[in-house]
């Protein structure tokens, strides 16, 4: 594929957690979504640098050159987010996150795709993280939109037919052919554990990727009836016991992905939904139709998703039980746009402490002792 390259513990009880919000936090109802940023390029320029971190003492040195740090390095943690106008304050806020709780965080690499018609271009995105985190080891690689446009069909929302969600199809082309195993994370995530506890995960039995499996979901209503009633094309999962889970945080092995040519396995399933209609979600279920039942099982800590609410409404969510090191918005609603409309759910005073961008006007940050009390708690 065609592709161009610009350089450049959390332990908390369920219920003592939602108490402690509840406790802290006004409650309020979401709103909808709109493009962000509403003005264009200029608001860049809001986004505040963010602080240097380092690596302690412990950390094992990098394999590259002092001062430099290598796409290649198979010593460094290698993450890949997609980059663009509409996602970037999510985007900044996901990086700092991971920088601010990582263990070694100049061993952290980070992979960009951004999208090649974005209303701002990959080399103003460039200069947006750049300057917002000078030393953080980087590269953005230009994401050409004809690869994929032909073969997404319509959504049950508008938002999940940006070609820029179906990238995470084309890592193994678009990343340099050294980079054999990534984290992917979507933009809407912040990071509250080491992220070198989740590199350090093995993928068993020469599976593809790894992600939190969530087997008590009604895996059915990932596709249509047309798909179920049909005997050939639901034979597909008869030899596996199938799971949904949630392509927005995964460990993936491209050498692996490479090799067995998943790419033309996903598009394969694009291509007959253009001709039969046999999903309505957008870029999960061809991944699904492809890897659900042969996932290695990561711990669900890792993607605490459904924040933002579900696909159609925008709704707030409370946490799954269970101890948290990832915390989602997937779905409609995003922390960013509730904040700055004054109305936020009580999860999104979780996201606001990493949000790196300066409001020209007075939104709704929690109190300032209330996110600090929480952070500090939640850190332990």
């Amino acid at each position: 594929m065609a592709s161009q390259v610009l350089h450049s513990p959390l332990r908390l009880p369920f219920f003592a957690f939602s108490l402690l919000l509840l406790l802290l936090l006004p409650f309020s109802s979401a709103i909808r979504t709109f493009r962000y940023p509403p003005a264009g390029f200029a608001d860049f320029s809001r986004f505040s640098e963010a602080p240097e971190y380092r690596n302690g003492a412990d950390c094992p040195s990098s394999s590259s050159a002092a001062d430099t740090a290598s796409s290649c390095d198979p010593s460094l943690v290698h993450i890949v987010m997609t980059l663009d106008s509409e996602y970037v304050r999510g985007s900044v806020a996901a990086i700092h996150s991971v920088l601010k709780h990582a263990s070694c965080p100049e061993n952290v690499f980070f992979h960009f795709i951004a999208a090649e018609f974005d209303q701002a271009t990959p080399r103003e995105l460039t200069k947006l993280v750049r300057s917002t985190f000078p030393s953080l080891n980087f590269k953005v690689y230009i994401f050409r939109e004809d690869t994929v446009i032909n073969l997404i069909s319509s959504s049950i929302r508008l938002a999940l037919e940006n070609p820029l969600n179906y990238a995470r199809n084309y890592l193994g082309d678009i990343l340099d052919s050294c980079v054999d195993r990534v984290i992917y994370l979507d933009s809407d995530v912040v990071v509250v554990d080491d992220i070198h506890k989740l590199w350090n995960i093995k993928l068993t039995d020469s599976r593809v990727i790894g992600a939190p499996e969530y087997c008590h979901a009604n895996f059915t209503n990932y596709f249509t009836e047309k798909f179920w009633s049909d005997p050939v094309l639901s034979r597909v999962f008869s030899s596996r016991k199938p799971c949904y889970f949630n392509t927005g945080v995964m460990v993936m092995d491209l050498s692996r992905w490479r090799l067995g040519n998943y790419k033309k396995k996903i598009e394969s399933w694009m291509e007959l939904q253009k001709r039969t209609r046999i999903y309505d979600l957008g870029s999960l279920p061809p991944f699904l139709l492809v890897f659900a039942g042969n996932v290695e099982p990561i711990d669900h800590r890792w993607n605490q998703h459904g924040l933002g609410g579900d696909n159609v409404k925008d709704s707030c969510r409370t946490l799954h039980p269970g101890p948290v090191s990832l915390l989602h918005w997937s779905g409609k609603g995003k922390p960013w746009v509730r904040l700055d409309d004054n109305k936020p759910c009580l999860l999104d005073h979780l996201w606001k402490p990493y949000d790196l961008y300066r409001a020209t006007d007075s939104t709704s940050p929690a109190p300032s002792s209330y996110s600090s009390t929480l952070i500090s708690y939640l850190s332990y």
